[in-house]
């Protein structure tokens, strides 16, 4: 097969589901890639950052309500792509979406060695950004 066909065949085999340019990538970064489960209705965890770097997404199955600082609510289906930058953005909700079926979605974080993966957001700052879980408009 030649290189034209082979980029021919990689072609029509990708399909880009989302392209970003990163606030900031670790110069030494690490990356994870681990896949989450919610069970039907669970909200998921608090309100969170992920200090060493930025966070790329896939939902498997389900639906997600995704919630970054300064974005309002919106649902990632199945199929669907998601990222946030990381650093002091706050990720407030990762939610499913639905009460009859489970949300599974995969994630690829890059993080700072010695950082942790997420660190959560304390009740008084929630507060005094006067943020309320809700629902997706």
């Amino acid at each position: 097969m030649s290189n034209q066909d082979l980029n021919e065949k990689l072609q029509n085999a990708v399909t880009e589901l989302q392209s970003v340019t990163p606030a900031f990538v670790p110069a030494d970064a690490q990356v994870m890639t681990v896949i989450i489960e919610w069970p039907p209705g669970d909200v998921g965890v608090p309100p969170h950052r992920h200090p060493g770097g930025p966070c790329f997404g896939y939902v498997l199955e389900g639906e997600m309500v995704f919630e970054l600082d300064g974005d309002p609510p919106r649902v990632v289906k199945a199929g669907e792509a998601f990222w946030e930058p990381g650093g002091d953005v706050v990720h407030y909700q990762d939610g499913n979406n639905r009460t009859d079926i489970p949300l599974r979605y995969l994630v690829t974080m890059m993080m700072t060695p010695g950082q942790p993966m997420l660190v959560f957001v304390d009740d008084d700052e929630l507060k005094q950004r006067g943020w309320v879980r809700r629902s997706p408009a």
